[in-house]
């Protein structure tokens, strides 16, 4: 039977080929998949064909992707990867390419898909088909959100210092506001990225991480955190977390941003971190989506 990293290749490789039509014969039946950071609001498809007339319609139509540069992490539990990965993305509308970041978590039952989350990055994808005024036309008239409630806080699992209670001081303290706290869970040389936001800097030191927590105390937002889930790679120094950012903005604009991050933590500090956020959700939310455009194309 086929495992979740099996699974995977076999996905990697249909998409790569242009396999398009093949491709939902890798889910379950009742397979959901899950779109946390889709425009303007996350997205779910329920059922195998649901998600064969997304390949078939939707990428198949629209774009030539070529999987490359993947990190496959597997996980604690047997049936859950995930998987970081680039794409070559060239438009069939334009001819034009873009390299684009992407990351799945992916659970496998019974040789099948029966649940993914699949976080990409939208800002790209529509830029190399010409298609951002699409992004704030759809912002735009997006319904009012309606906010989830707050899960209770997950119980504390391992030592301050463990994978877990690192991670969880980092989304909790940006929830909490304690943001001149955070720069301190980080090493003094470490490497964090975001891979959605263009032009990102990469933050190497802890006074990098200092400037870029003030600009967040600075920034007047409200923020709960809810939906915690994290996924404890077989390699005891990373762990991959999923999280959801409830709150409002300085002008109380509300706003929801799914995010997710896959950190490595070594003797109880974070020495690398790809954070996977919501950037266009929070642009919106801010006024800020044609500067976030804007930069995608410098």
């Amino acid at each position: 039977m086929a495992t979740a990293h099996e699974l995977l290749d076999r996905l990697s490789t249909g998409i790569t080929e242009g396999r398009f039509a093949e491709l939902s014969q890798l889910y379950a039946e009742n397979t959901v998949v899950e779109h946390p950071g889709a425009v303007p609001r996350p997205g779910r498809l329920e059922g195998r064909a649901a998600v064969h007339d997304r390949f078939v319609s939707g990428l198949g139509q629209t774009l030539r992707l070529k999987r490359h540069d993947v990190i496959v992490h597997e996980t604690t539990d047997p049936e859950v990867v995930v998987a970081e990965y680039r794409y070559t993305a060239e438009s069939l509308r334009t001819g034009r390419t873009i390299e684009t970041a992407n990351i799945q978590v992916l659970r496998a039952r019974d040789g099948f898909l029966v649940h993914t989350r699949d976080y990409h990055d939208y800002l790209k994808l529509a830029a190399v088909q010409d298609a951002t005024t699409g992004l704030l036309e759809a912002y735009a008239e997006a319904p009012a959100y309606e906010p989830p409630p707050i899960a209770p806080r997950p119980a504390e699992s391992g030592p301050p210092d463990s994978r877990e209670g690192v991670f969880r001081q980092v989304v909790f303290g940006v929830s909490d506001g304690r943001w001149s706290e955070l720069p301190d869970l980080y090493a003094e040389k470490t490497d964090v990225r975001h891979p959605f936001l263009p032009g990102a800097p990469v933050l190497r030191t802890r006074d990098d991480l200092r400037t870029h927590f003030a600009a967040g105390a600075d920034s007047g937002l409200d923020i709960e955190v809810t939906d915690l889930v994290l996924h404890l790679s077989t390699d005891p120094e990373v762990i991959i977390g999923e999280s959801t950012y409830v709150g409002e903005t300085a002008a109380g604009t509300p706003f929801q941003l799914n995010n997710i991050f896959a950190m490595r933590i070594r003797d109880g500090q974070i020495i690398g971190s790809r954070d996977y956020g919501d950037h266009l959700a929070m642009a919106a939310a801010t006024g800020q989506l044609p500067e976030l455009i804007a930069r995608v194309a410098e």
